[in-house]
């Protein structure tokens, strides 16, 4: 049984999320870094991030599936003042020995439904446009916006595009 929850910043959390983070993005996942990703980097990013969380500028979410973290996903909520009413999603990231159970799907369910709670009622996003998740996120019914071409670095080395995506939510 898939079980979502927020996270907050301890040691057993951390290593968890760092794990994930290097896996995903030594599979090729467009997610900011490179290959090879350290663990250690991986730690800094998530205290980094996880301590945001507790300021309440994002909310990070975990996909737990038997009790062992499949996936995670971070809602970014500290947006310009002109902007209270937009999120963005960031860093949807699952296991690959995972995958194909529809834990990214109940993932992204969560952070709209908390989107909401926090008074969000327009999220955007963006995805590589090779190997991103497009067709996860046109199935749930997000809006593409556009394309940007030679956007960022793929992990492995190259350049790939990224396609923006929006969505009312509430």
């Amino acid at each position: 049984m898939i079980v979502i929850r927020p996270l907050s910043d301890t040691p057993a959390v951390r290593a968890g999320l760092a794990e994930l983070l290097v896996e995903t993005v030594a599979h090729g996942g467009s997610v900011s870094f490179m290959h090879p990703l350290t663990r250690e980097a991986a730690h800094v990013f998530w205290a980094g991030s996880l301590a945001a969380a507790a300021r309440g500028e994002r909310a990070v979410l975990g996909a737990f599936n038997d009790g062992v973290l499949a996936g995670t996903v971070t809602l970014h909520l500290d947006c310009p003042p002109n902007q209270p009413h937009r999120g963005e999603i960031a860093k949807l990231m699952v296991r690959v020995a995972q995958r194909g159970r529809g834990i990214a799907a109940a993932l992204m369910g969560a952070a709209e439904r908390l989107a909401v709670e926090r008074g969000r009622s327009m999220l955007v996003l963006d995805t590589a446009s090779e190997g991103g998740a497009a067709g996860l996120y046109e199935g749930l019914g997000w809006t593409y916006a556009g394309e940007i071409p030679d956007y960022a670095l793929k992990p492995h080395g190259g350049l790939v595009g990224t396609r923006l995506y929006w969505k009312r939510v509430g």
